[in-house]
């Protein structure tokens, strides 16, 4: 985030200052249902200042970047920049689910990096090894043999993609780094 340096969330404010919460983010939003907390109380929870409510929230780690909810929004508010944004907020401070949330979205770009798709038996192993908690692990085979049965779920990477979203992803994380 780019605002004053005493006060790190004062971008986010900004950004969200004239939601008039209409609650159309909300409702365009994909992942609202995984949400904690709706995109629009977050915005307002940010307007009021209330930044450790906000930070202690999952919303965020929740949205997908699917712009859905900006492209909707009648004040076109960049709420998915918000979104990012308070990923990296939730990270320089060290927030309440910032490292599982970041192990997450390290091992998912890193996926699809090296496969050109995501292969998600490839996704889960990487994610749960790095979370290194076997409880977390065994509380997902109930969802994986599901997935397993019903073909949605592909253990073995088959991609004929693999590796040609590398350049894409560099540069990606070279324009980060500049901003």
């Amino acid at each position: 985030m780019n605002g004053n340096r005493n006060d790190p969330a004062a971008e986010l404010r900004e950004y969200m200052a004239a939601c008039m919460q209409c609650g159309t983010c909300s409702a365009s939003c994909p992942n609202a249902e995984f949400m904690d907390v709706s995109p629009r109380r977050l915005w307002r929870l940010a307007q009021l200042d209330r930044m450790d409510d906000v930070l202690a929230s999952r919303t965020f780690w929740m949205c997908s970047s699917c712009y859905s909810c900006m492209l909707r929004c009648p004040r076109g508010l960049p709420t998915t920049r918000a979104m990012q944004a308070l990923k990296r907020l939730a990270a320089q401070q060290g927030a309440a689910g910032a490292r599982r949330g970041q192990a997450f979205c390290r091992a998912f770009t890193e996926n699809v990096e090296r496969y050109g798709r995501v292969q998600e038996g490839a996704l889960m192993n990487t994610y749960l090894r790095r979370r290194a908690n076997p409880a977390l692990a065994l509380s997902y085979v109930p969802l994986g043999w599901k997935l397993l049965r019903r073909g949605k779920l592909h253990l073995l990477p088959g991609s004929g993609h693999k590796g040609r979203l590398a350049p894409l992803v560099n540069k990606v994380r070279e324009m980060e780094a500049r901003s």
